[in-house]
């Protein structure tokens, strides 16, 4: 039997990167998979590459009304949730002298606000023993220059691990968060920066790697997935690093 057979997850941000990289893993280990994302377009395209059985629904993380639409949703149509990945944020770096109140507002109400109310809006819909799963980053324990915004509001997704994991116990609930070094995803052609300048971060970071590569979208997937399944049952309010040493060595 297949890990996730006759469970039901739901992955935001699945519609591209290391989003649409779980929800694929998901559907293979047997799961009825429930992908959100703001792009109408990408969003389709990747319910068609999850086949028949998954569901697509139009969300932006970062407008607290989508969070209670989206529950909403789900509830009409008599959904309940075995796991959770909260994959959905933006990354957006710069400066500390330039960083304006616009990239302030924009990165805490998609990584932490919009979060925060989908877990909570969500929460009447987990089953016993669900799993959610935040998506962090190493940017909480480096000091990266120009992640600073980036950086705190994956620090609180980690807070996040802890704190709503004792606060969900009574439901059975359990949440935990990877921290995924670099990554080759789609959400570095995003981060407002020219493409030589992208050119030469990228080569400069691998340079940083002990093991002097990006990881893969599946890399981090399947440790989500380890995380949502019943062999992480005894794990609870735990940081999984995922960076080829990078913080670490």
């Amino acid at each position: 039997m297949k890990r996730f057979e006759n469970k039901t997850v739901l992955v935001t941000g699945g519609n591209s990167g290391i989003g649409l990289a779980t929800a694929m893993q998901f559907a293979n280990e047997g799961a009825r998979v429930i992908i959100t994302g703001r792009d109408a377009v990408t969003l389709e395209t990747a319910r068609q590459q999850l086949g028949g059985n998954a569901i697509a629904v139009r969300n932006d993380q970062g407008d607290t009304k989508d969070a209670a639409a989206l529950a909403a949703t789900l509830k009409e149509q008599g959904i309940t949730l075995d796991a959770l990945f909260l994959n959905a944020g933006v990354a957006k770096f710069a400066p500390f002298a330039d960083i304006d109140e616009a990239l302030w507002d924009n990165t805490f109400n998609v990584n932490v606000k919009g979060a925060y109310f989908t877990i909570q809006a969500l929460t009447p819909l987990f089953n016993r023993g669900a799993a959610v799963v935040l998506n962090g980053s190493i940017n909480a324990h480096i000091g990266m220059p120009s992640s600073s915004v980036y950086a705190a509001s994956k620090a609180a997704l980690i807070s996040f691990a802890k704190t709503l994991s004792a606060e969900l116990l009574d439901r059975g609930v359990r949440v935990n968060v990877v921290s995924p070094g670099p990554v080759s995803t789609p959400l570095y052609g995003r981060l407002g920066l020219p493409d030589a300048q992208l050119s030469d971060m990228a080569a400069g970071i691998a340079q940083q790697i002990p093991l002097k590569r990006f990881g893969t979208p599946d890399e981090i997937a399947g440790a989500v997935l380890y995380l949502s399944s019943p062999e992480a049952a005894f794990v609870v309010g735990t940081e999984l690093i995922i960076d080829g040493g990078m913080s670490q060595l």
